[in-house]
C-alpha cells in the first residue's frame, strides 16, 4: 500500500474516531476506503476492526469518569456484549459477506426508528412499568393488610426492587444480539448501540454515550482477539500497515471526539445519529 493511501486512511481514521466518540459508526468512513483500495471484504473488516479498536480506546479514556460512575451496574451487559462479539466474529470467518447486504439495512432502519421515536418509546415503557408497579404494590399492600388503594410504602418497595436500567433483561438481551452484529460487522454498530441503550434505559443519548463507547471497546477487542487468533492459526489476512494508519488517527480522534461529545446537546446528538444512519443506509442499498 502506497504512502498516499496510508495518509488517506490516517485522516479518515481521525474522522472515524471523532464520529465514534460522539455518535458511533465511524467505520462508515474507513471501511469503504479499504474496499475502494481493492481490499477484499473479509480482510477489510478484520483490518478495519483492528484499527478502529484504537478509537474506542481513545473514547473510553475521554469518558473514563462517566464510565466509572456506572461501573457497579454495567457488568452483565459487558459480559453479554463480549460473548456476542466473539460469536459474531467467528461467524465472519465462516460465512459469506453477502449476508450483510440483507442484514445491515434492516438493522439500520430499526436503529433509526428507535432513535427518532426514543422519547415516545421511553414514555410507553415507563407507563407500562408504572402499571406493573401499581399492580404489584396493590398485591403487596393487600398482603400486609392495606386497603383503600395502593400504599405509598408498597410503591416505594416495588420501585426499590426494580433493577438498574443497565441491568434490565430487555436491554441486556438486546445488546447481546447487537453485539453479535458488532463482532460480525463493525460499521454502523454505534448507532444501533445508542438506539438500544437510549430507548431501553430511558436515559438521554448524551448519558448513554459513555456506556456505548465502553461496550464498543469490549466488542471490538473481542472481535480483534478472534481475528488475531485466526491469523496465527490459519493465516486469515490482515493488512497491518493499513490497520496502523487507521489506528493512529482513530486514537487521536477518539480522545478528542469524547471532549466534543460531552458538550453536545441531546438534540444535536440525535440529529447526528440520524444523519449518519441515513448515509449508512444509502451506502448499503446503493
Amino acid at each position: 500500500m502506497d504512502a498516499a493511501s496510508l495518509l488517506i486512511l490516517l485522516v479518515l481514521g481521525i474522522g472515524a474516531g471523532v464520529i465514534n466518540s460522539a455518535v458511533g459508526s465511524g467505520s462508515l468512513l474507513t471501511l469503504p476506503a479499504l474496499l475502494a483500495l481493492g481490499v477484499s471484504p473479509g480482510t477489510a473488516v478484520r483490518t478495519n476492526t483492528l484499527g478502529i479498536l484504537f478509537s474506542t480506546i481513545g473514547s473510553v479514556t475521554g469518558f473514563r469518569k462517566e464510565i466509572a460512575a456506572d461501573r457497579a451496574h454495567i457488568g452483565p451487559v459487558s459480559i453479554v456484549a463480549v460473548l456476542g462479539a466473539l460469536l459474531g466474529s467467528c461467524l465472519l470467518l465462516v460465512s459469506p459477506s453477502r449476508a450483510l447486504d440483507v442484514v445491515v439495512p434492516i438493522l439500520i432502519v430499526v436503529a433509526l426508528f428507535l432513535v427518532v421515536f426514543q422519547k415516545r418509546i421511553t414514555r410507553a415503557l415507563r407507563t407500562r412499568q408504572a402499571h406493573r408497579d401499581a399492580v404489584r404494590a396493590d398485591a403487596l399492600g393487600a398482603a400486609h393488610g392495606h386497603s383503600g388503594g395502593t400504599s405509598h410504602d408498597s410503591t416505594s418497595v416495588i420501585a426499590s426492587r426494580r433493577p438498574h436500567p443497565y441491568r434490565s433483561g430487555p436491554l441486556v438481551a438486546a445488546m447481546g444480539a447487537a453485539s453479535v452484529y458488532g463482532g460480525y460487522f463493525t460499521a454502523a454498530q454505534g448507532i444501533i448501540y445508542m438506539a438500544i441503550l437510549g430507548s431501553l434505559s430511558g436515559r438521554p443519548l448524551g448519558q448513554v454515550n459513555p456506556l456505548k463507547n465502553w461496550l464498543s471497546l469490549l466488542v471490538n477487542a473481542a472481535a480483534v482477539s478472534v481475528y488475531l487468533l485466526a491469523h496465527v492459526l490459519w493465516g486469515a489476512p490482515i493488512l497491518w500497515i493499513a490497520s496502523a494508519a487507521i489506528a493512529v488517527g482513530a486514537l487521536l480522534g477518539g480522545f478528542f471526539g469524547a471532549q466534543i461529545a460531552k458538550k453536545l446537546p441531546d438534540a444535536v446528538l440525535r440529529g447526528a445519529i440520524v444523519a449518519v444512519a441515513v448515509v449508512a443506509l444509502v451506502r448499503q442499498i446503493a
